[in-house]
């Protein structure tokens, strides 16, 4: 049970990013295309998890003061220092091992991100992550190269749309993760992470706002646009801006309102308003793309 909590594949849900190009694609029905991104997925997954016991290893000392954090296993001291370096190891090589499951053409341009993902995070989680707006912009880059990971291993070449609209979003869900720690700071008068003091709620309140237009702006000129129009071969695509306008105003309620943005991924998971928008938004698409 320890082994699964510093592994976190609760948190596997965000690498869903990497089978996004294959849904928009049309190819979900292509069995090849199919296999290499569930390989792609499986390996985002594995090297996700090396890097969650990583994480844990250098927040080890703050996560001790922290009044959630402190449960996890090595700062509680149920898994040692080696051990969960031990596992970092072990996640990575299975995920090497997975991604061997590609062929030559998909392998090494898939092998290529999930590297660069890899030193990215790691060095999110030694020294990036102490520096306000650049760590924010760094959690939004790893969701683009989970996009692009997605896309290389099916051969397909993804649209400036998609990675624009990714980064906005997963920029606007990581300045509400970086709010509840401020609400937290003010409220314990210890910062959460070394990097809070340089958040303060005003900045905060006016970024996630500028974050959320944007991305709605940019959703909506993606929906108009002849190109996507075209190869969907069809005039109402605009019509899913409704359940993104409907789903943004829901997640800034919960942020503004209720407070609760501590973790996105637990947030989208266990509120019934949020998974009814995506299962409309992402039926709609299966309908103008598949023809369902």
């Amino acid at each position: 049970m320890e082994i699964l909590k510093i592994l976190r594949p609760g948190q596997w849900v965000k690498n869903l990013f990497v089978l996004l190009p294959l849904f928009f694609s049309g190819g979900i029905t292509d069995w090849d295309m199919f296999f290499n991104s569930i390989v792609a997925f499986l390996a985002f997954c594995f090297i996700s998890s090396s890097v969650y016991c990583i994480n844990d290893i250098m927040d080890m000392d703050e996560d001790c003061h922290h009044p959630v954090k402190c449960l996890r296993p090595i700062a509680s001291g149920t898994i040692s220092v080696s051990q969960g370096y031990l596992l970092a190891v072990s996640m990575f090589v299975l995920a090497t091992i997975v991604m061997l499951l590609l062929d030559d053409r998909a392998l090494w341009p898939t092998a290529f991100v999930v590297t660069g993902y890899y030193v990215l995070s790691v060095a999110y989680c030694t020294i990036l992550k102490r520096y306000a707006i650049i760590d924010v912009c760094i959690i939004a880059s790893g969701f683009v190269l989970r996009v692009l990971c997605g896309a290389l291993a099916s051969d397909i070449r993804p649209s400036h749309w998609i990675v624009m609209m990714t980064f906005l979003l997963t920029l606007f869900l990581a300045l509400a993760k970086r709010r509840d720690d401020v609400l937290r700071m003010n409220a314990t008068g210890e910062p959460p992470r070394r990097n809070t003091m340089r958040y303060n709620l005003t900045f905060l309140n006016q970024a996630i706002t500028i974050s959320a237009c944007v991305t709605l702006v940019c959703y909506i000129m993606y929906t108009v646009s002849p190109e996507v129009t075209e190869r969907f071969d069809n005039g109402y695509v605009y019509i899913t801006s409704i359940f993104v306008i409907i789903g943004l105003l829901r997640y800034l309620q919960i942020v503004l309102v209720d407070e609760n943005s501590g973790d996105p991924t637990k947030v989208i998971v266990r509120d019934r308003f949020t998974q009814i928008v995506v299962i409309g938004w992402l039926l709609a698409f299966l309908i103008i793309i598949y023809r369902f």
